[in-house]
């Protein structure tokens, strides 16, 4: 699928493109900002615990993980049917315990009917929950929903609203905000915010963009929560490895505190490009696995988005996802939910397809079915 000329890819992302950074008028507003508001490490903040007010708490596993998936829900990525639901466990032969979808800012609402199918279905929604405007392109640099003006209380009214919202559905929620800030192709990127400018006099020395980040994510939970959004459980969701691969685009940077995080995810993908280097999975987890859990050694740990192209004459999908099931389960025991990203879109100029699907082809269905049928992989969620 594509928007304008841009190429869809997971996520909303779209093939990226080289963009000059330095000395932007975001970045530098970014820095203003820190020297003159966070110069020091943030106060604390009393709020009740996750879940409180909600009528059920969702628990972490203590055996077994959640499945879930995204499942191609159009260019907005929120476009939920009960029959897409539906369509795709008919493939997997499992319930979906989660169901991920996303709710972009320029959209102007809380995705309550969304949110409403998954739960009246038995699942618990992810919400990818995005600053940022149409018409959603990447590596344009910060839109309307900038940082900068998310701090300086220009957007309130419609966090207190989506907040307000999420509250009245009374059941848990999680929501990924700002996924992927560690990469470089989202609007709130920390390239366009002072990237790896260091604050004066911070030893160690902290970085302007992780650090305004940190700062915006804990403005807007503190504000969801303060309207009693208590049943929404914070995701702090990462790219396996970060863009720039350097040391102030790290995941610890930007980790915003115990306080304002519930899990830990992790985007996890195989080749996505039919020109591109086939990864086998153990490659694409095994050190971001161990990075972000030491990040937090308390917190459970999800794949917040997973999957993996059809490219025969590159690898072997079938072997990816078998491998991911498997290694999932006997090499990394804190990931507790694992949400497979079921979508397919067209690259242009070649007009060749990236096939995430599970239904890709036979060997590549066969091998999800067998994966996700272990008991291991809980089909619904679990409440107290």
């Amino acid at each position: 699928m594509k928007i304008g000329t841009q190429v869809r890819r997971p996520h909303g992302r779209f093939i990226r493109a080289a963009v000059a950074r330095g000395g932007s008028t975001a970045g530098l507003l970014a820095l203003a900002f820190l020297l003159a508001a966070c110069g020091k490490t943030p106060a604390t903040h009393e709020t009740p615990p996750p879940g409180l007010g909600a009528l059920l708490t969702l628990l972490v596993p203590s055996q077994g993980a959640y499945t879930g998936a995204y499942i191609d829900f159009g260019d907005t990525e929120d476009n939920v049917t009960l029959e897409g639901i539906e369509a795709f466990e008919a493939d997997t032969g499992k319930h979906q315990a989660i169901i991920a979808f996303s709710s972009w800012w320029g959209e102007g609402r809380f995705p309550g009917l969304q949110a409403e199918i998954v739960m009246a279905h038995g699942s618990v929604p992810l919400i990818f929950w995005s600053p940022w405007d149409y018409p959603y392109k990447e590596a344009a640099g910060p839109d309307k929903f900038r940082l900068d003006s998310i701090v300086a209380g220009q957007w309130d009214s419609y966090i207190d609203a989506w907040a307000d919202a999420a509250k009245a559905a009374r059941k848990p929620i999680f929501v990924s905000l700002c996924n992927e800030m560690n990469g470089d192709w989202f609007p709130w990127s920390a390239s366009y915010y002072g990237g790896a400018e260091v604050i004066p006099d911070t030893n160690p020395p902290r970085y302007a963009g992780p650090e305004f980040f940190k700062r915006t994510y804990r403005y807007i939970v503190d504000r969801v929560r303060a309207r009693g959004a208590n049943n929404i459980l914070w995701v702090f969701h990462v790219n396996n490895y970060s863009e720039p691969y350097e040391p102030w685009n790290a995941f610890k940077e930007f980790y915003p505190g115990p306080d304002y995080v519930d899990w830990m995810g992790l985007s996890v993908y195989g080749e996505m490009y039919p020109k591109g280097k086939w990864d086998e999975f153990e490659d694409m987890i095994d050190k971001p696995y161990a990075e972000l859990a030491a990040v937090d050694a308390n917190k459970p740990m999800m794949l917040t988005e997973w999957g993996c192209g059809e490219f025969p004459n590159n690898g072997s999908k079938a072997d990816f996802i078998s491998e991911g099931f498997e290694g999932m389960i006997k090499s990394y025991p804190r990931i507790k939910a694992a949400i497979y990203w079921n979508e397919r879109w067209q690259n242009s100029p070649t007009q060749l397809y990236s096939n995430l699907r599970i239904n890709s082809s036979p060997d590549s269905l066969e091998a999800y079915r067998r994966g996700v049928a272990d008991p291991y992989w809980l089909d619904h969620p679990l409440y107290r």
